[in-house]
Order: C-alpha cells, then sequence, then structure tokens
C-alpha cells in the first residue's frame, strides 16, 4: 500500500515539474528573434525616447549580435553608449565609448564619443554612501577625474570646431581646480599634524603642475609657512616675495566650486538612421 502510495506521489510530482519546465520555456520565447535591422533599431529608438533605457540597451545589444555589419549596427553602438549613461551604468558607458573610439578612428560623430567619454566619468568612482550623500569632488580618487580631462583635451585638441569644444573646455578648467584643490585639501591635512615636509610636497604639486588655478595663492601661503616650521628661512623668504610681487598677501581659502551643468542638448545621440522600415 505504501509502495503504492508512493508510485503515485512520485507520478505527480514529475508532472507537475514537466508542467513547470514547460512553462519556463513558454517564457524564454524571444519574440525579436525574426526581426529584422531596422526593426530592432526602430524599436531601440522608441524605448530611448521614452525613457527605457534597460529596453533599449536589450534591441541594441541585439541588433549588434545579429547584424554586426548592418548601418543600423554602427548607430546602435552610439545610441548605447547614452543608453548607458542615462541608465547609470557608466562603467559599461566607459567600455562601449573606449571600444567604440578604437574600432572607429574616423567615425563622423567621434567627437561626441570622447565627450561622452569625459561626461560619464563625473559620475564614476563613487560609492553607494557617497551617490546618496554628494561630497566635495576634491576628497575622492583622482583617477576619474584625470580620465575625465583627459578625453576632454582629447577632444579638445582634435576637434577644436566641434560644438563639444567650448563645454568641454569649461570642465577641463573645473577640473583642473578640483585636482589643484584636492592636492590643498592633504596640505592642509599635513599642516594640521605638524607634517611640514609633506605639506611642502602637495603645495609645490599644486604650484609647479596646477599653475593660474584659483589653489595658488593658498598653495604659497602653505610654502611659506611650511619653510619658515621647517627653519628653512631663505625658502621661506623667496615664497614671502612670491606673495608679495602677486599681490597674494590675502586669498580666500579655496572652497567646493560648483560643476559645470549640463547641457542636455549636446548629450543627444547625433545621427539617426531612419525606421520608416519598421519590418
Amino acid at each position: 500500500m505504501v509502495i503504492k502510495f508512493n508510485r503515485i506521489f512520485l507520478g505527480i510530482l514529475t508532472f507537475l515539474m514537466l508542467g513547470f519546465l514547460s512553462a519556463c520555456g513558454m517564457s524564454k520565447i524571444d519574440r525579436t528573434k525574426n526581426w529584422s535591422a531596422g526593426k530592432l533599431y526602430a524599436e531601440a529608438r522608441d524605448e530611448l525616447k521614452s525613457g527605457g533605457y534597460e529596453q533599449a540597451i536589450d534591441y541594441y545589444e541585439k541588433l549588434q549580435a545579429r547584424y554586426p555589419y548592418s548601418k543600423q549596427a554602427r548607430q546602435a553602438e552610439i545610441e548605447t553608449i547614452y543608453a548607458y549613461y542615462k541608465y547609470g551604468e557608466l562603467e559599461s558607458a566607459i567600455a562601449a565609448a573606449d571600444r567604440f573610439i578604437s574600432e572607429h578612428p574616423d567615425h563622423p560623430h567621434l567627437d561626441y564619443v570622447y565627450y561622452m567619454r569625459g561626461i560619464t566619468n563625473f559620475g564614476t568612482g563613487q560609492d553607494l554612501m557617497t551617490r546618496l550623500f554628494p561630497q566635495n569632488p576634491a576628497k575622492r580618487d583622482p583617477k576619474s577625474m584625470r580620465e575625465s580631462f583627459k578625453y576632454f583635451s582629447e577632444l579638445v585638441q582634435k576637434f577644436p570646431g566641434s560644438k563639444y569644444s567650448q563645454d568641454a573646455f569649461q570642465r577641463m578648467v573645473y577640473t583642473r581646480n578640483k585636482l589643484a584643490e584636492r592636492e590643498l585639501h592633504i596640505a592642509r591635512f599635513y599642516m594640521q599634524r605638524g607634517s611640514w615636509v609633506a605639506a611642502v610636497n602637495r603645495a609645490k604639486t599644486v604650484v609647479e603642475s596646477y599653475q593660474k588655478t584659483t589653489a595658488v595663492p593658498e598653495a604659497l601661503h602653505i610654502l611659506h609657512k611650511s619653510y619658515s616650521k621647517l627653519g628653512m628661512h631663505n625658502l621661506a623668504a623667496d615664497y614671502k616675495r612670491i606673495i608679495r610681487a602677486n599681490n597674494m598677501q590675502k586669498y580666500k581659502k579655496v572652497t567646493a566650486i560648483k560643476p559645470p551643468g549640463l547641457v542636455e542638448s549636446l548629450l543627444k545621440v547625433p545621427g539617426r538612421i531612419s525606421d520608416a522600415f519598421r519590418h
């Protein structure tokens, strides 16, 4: 009797498992399976325009995988960068931009890719707490700022007449000031602890590597004070003369500088392939 019951139970269990597996298989049917390159591109564009960035990315990736040599796939590579950026997948946006720059060095919209590469770096290098409670960028790891500066600089040099160059240059000025401010922040830290040699090294970096930034006046005062504390009075006097010669006896302590606001019109993806044929 027990054996018969077990057989019935196992039979019911097997039936249910087969039904479950069958349902899973049905749910994984890809409705885009027979879509053309034009159809995939058009649907991705619709999702991108409506803010459905995750779905847009899915369509763009399928387009590039299925029709890698189509004109839609080439345009999709650029639009995927924007979609990743808007979706908050910044590392993926950077990887997509790097890949495009490497594979398409002569593309007519390469300036836009360099611009997005720089813009995206502004948001990287932050953990969850930093994103929830934004901190002064000068106190963060400078790697993302340096990367951002690099791509903006390349954009300005390679495409001086680009519509993105002016905004890129403003961001270069901002980023350079932020990097200088970071050195000041560390120099102040060393001064508070009486580590005068370390303070000198950081302040000299500001004066020598970040000339004409807002951090220079304070850096000169740090050098004067630090050398005085170290008993190196000749060097302290040299910096005192530089301060007087440049009328920097009084200075405002560098505080957080506001970054340039994003220009939405510049973020829009250039170029578009007609989606009139949605077949």
